[in-house]
């Protein structure tokens, strides 16, 4: 895995090297054709660098929590439009995560809004997605793009109960501000049914509770 690994993060000089090689030897008498292998390998190594990219090596320092490590893999990537768009997907996806983990929301709805306009791999991470935008917007008080977002995340499917608990609330939150107070009602069950353990999302639906039970619908 290691050597694999290695392979990935070097493998444009090292396809460079293999042409030098390939071109030294076949002025050298050696000939075309027994250099040919060579110059296949690195032609894969070159193509592969910019359509792929080394977003496998990400994999092992986002477990870690080394995000001074992602983010120099990121910035490693020279001309992502040349990324094979699925890969290009996830690769503004994760950039944009990264910009809300600075709180540069601009900068990370902007990501965001390319990785969806490409379209998300998985519809799960769609989802997450379009729950990211959702509350950007509300954040920015754009209730009305922030419902169209939170709709289109809980549709693609949320991966998880605590996030899917955060879309529930916010369209309680949305449908509150709304005066539509039975949807309000109907999207508060649906986020407590989810059972959500993270503390912040407990004490947002304390805090809910004692004016839900007193409006109407």
């Amino acid at each position: 895995m290691k050597f694999y690994n290695v392979l990935i993060r070097y493998r444009f000089w090292l396809s460079l090297l293999a042409i030098v090689i390939a071109v030294v030897l076949n002025v050298t008498g050696t000939g075309f054709w027994p250099t040919f292998p060579l110059f296949f390998v690195a032609v894969i190594g070159i193509v592969s660098h910019f359509m792929v990219g080394p977003l496998r090596l990400i994999q092992e320092p986002m477990e870690q929590g080394n995000m001074e490590e992602v983010e120099k893999i990121l910035n490693s990537i020279w001309y992502p439009n040349l990324l094979y768009k699925p890969i290009r997907s996830t690769y503004y996806t994760i950039k944009g995560q990264m910009a809300m983990m600075k709180q540069d929301f601009d900068t990370a709805e902007k990501h965001l809004k390319k990785s969806s306009e490409l379209g998300v791999p998985m519809a799960e991470a769609e989802g997450a997605n379009k729950l990211q935008l959702g509350l950007m917007a509300l954040q920015k008080g754009d209730f009305k793009q922030g419902e169209s977002y939170m709709r289109a995340a809980i549709r693609a499917g949320i991966p998880d109960k605590e996030s899917e608990a955060v879309a529930f609330l916010s369209m309680c939150q949305i449908f509150m501000n709304k005066r539509e107070f039975r949807a309000a009602k109907e999207y508060f069950r649906k986020a407590k049914a989810c059972k959500p353990k993270t503390q912040q999302v407990i004490d947002q639906i304390k805090e809910l509770e004692k004016y839900i039970s007193r409006i109407p619908g």
